[in-house]
């Protein structure tokens, strides 16, 4: 069997073994109700404050502060839903143009109910300025919501000098940050942000468990109805074993992050420097500012989905730039707001490397892009 590289880490990422083995005993002995009062389950209980504990100093929370969700995209709805329907009282909702669409589809959600909702634009490198939203907050934004960094280029926000100018204004601020917890250091004390959300597949942990950090004192409204978990305000019997495995997982990227990033400045390094050489025609999106191992690439006159089948069947796992129909091809909604050429957005990949990716994977990526791009090159 082939071996396959994987590099498409912003996907997702391959569950850290020692994150399973904390797992296991919640659900194979520890397996008690977390919301019963019996001894059996007290386990699981301590687990869930425990783990609430290890998320909450990852980011300088507090522990009261951490509400555990389904992943990102629950996490993106509650804070915006229950921000903007929390009062009914139609202020507007600021978001930007080079969303997730977790994002977008709920503030498209939020326009049908009737309430004002501004896109803001970015720079050619996909940043929210902070001059920009300068520009567009007024008095009557309640909530703006930027991502920490973007998932298709990398690209970093001002998160600190953004929440700075919606509290100036009376707004709330919430940040998208599934592509950074566990890869960039983040402090919400120090951000300002009011509310962030995560994923903890993004980082090594389980599928389908993620929190949304809200700050203390500030008011949401429950996301589902049912019983009493989290203070109240998410229904749902907890997922003990994945809460546990997520915060395992983000101790361990935590501790790392140093580390993890200096591999990973190499590997991206290692791989421009190559195709640099092959004398290909390519731009690679995104800011300097950027989450270390995303790396966005546009080869003109190329088709970015023809990229990603080529390399599939070459064994290599990347992701595309732009979305294909049967009629015809259609640049994302991030590289058409970044005002990408058509001629090379159409051509876009995005490679996103792991801390378990190596030089040798690397060497492959680009002996298979020479293979598609420059087939009379030996590589």
């Amino acid at each position: 069997m082939r071996k396959i590289i994987y590099a498409d880490n912003a996907a997702t990422t391959k569950l850290d073994i020692e994150v399973f083995e904390v797992m296991k005993p919640y659900l194979l002995d520890k397996y008690g109700n977390a919301s019963q009062p019996y001894l059996f389950s007290r386990s699981a209980k301590m687990a869930l404050q425990s783990a609430r504990e290890t998320i909450a100093a990852c980011i300088n929370a507090s522990p009261e502060e951490i509400y555990f969700t389904s992943g990102g995209t629950e996490s993106d709805n509650w804070a915006l839903k229950g921000t903007m329907f929390v009062y009914g009282d139609h202020r507007t909702l600021m978001t930007s143009q080079i969303e997730h669409h977790a994002i977008l589809h709920s503030a498209d959600a939020i326009e049908r109910m009737g309430y004002p909702v501004v896109y803001l634009p970015v720079d050619k490198h996909g940043v929210v300025l902070p001059e920009t939203l300068e520009e567009y907050i007024s008095d009557n934004t309640k909530l703006v919501s930027v991502m920490f960094s973007n998932n298709e280029v990398g690209t970093i926000e001002p998160i600190k000098e953004l929440a700075a100018i919606a509290h100036k204004h009376g707004a709330i601020f919430h940040t998208d940050a599934v592509q950074s917890v566990g890869h960039i250091p983040i402090d919400v004390q120090d951000l300002g942000v009011d509310m962030l959300s995560s994923s903890a597949h993004k980082f090594n942990g389980p599928k389908g468990i993620g929190f949304l950090y809200i700050r203390k004192g500030y008011t949401v409204q429950p996301y589902a109805d049912g019983g009493a978990q989290e203070v109240g305000l998410r229904a749902g019997t907890e997922n003990v074993a994945s809460i546990v495995g997520m915060a395992a997982a983000l101790k361990a990227n935590v501790d790392a992050i140093s580390e993890h990033t200096a591999h990973l400045e190499a590997l991206e390094k290692r791989l421009l420097y190559q195709l640099d050489g092959l004398g290909l025609d390519y731009r690679r999106n995104g800011s300097v500012e950027h989450v270390p191992g995303n790396v966005s690439l546009s080869f003109k006159d190329v088709e970015g989905e023809m990229l990603l089948h080529r390399l599939d069947l070459l064994g290599i796992c990347v992701s595309t730039g732009s979305a294909c129909d049967s009629k015809n091809n259609q640049v994302s909604h991030v590289l058409q707001a970044m005002h990408i050429p058509d001629e090379y957005a159409i051509g876009t990949i995005r490679i996103s490397l792991g801390k378990d990716n190596t030089e040798d994977e690397i060497d492959a990526i680009v002996k298979a892009l020479t293979k598609i791009l420059k087939p009379g090159i030996k590589k």
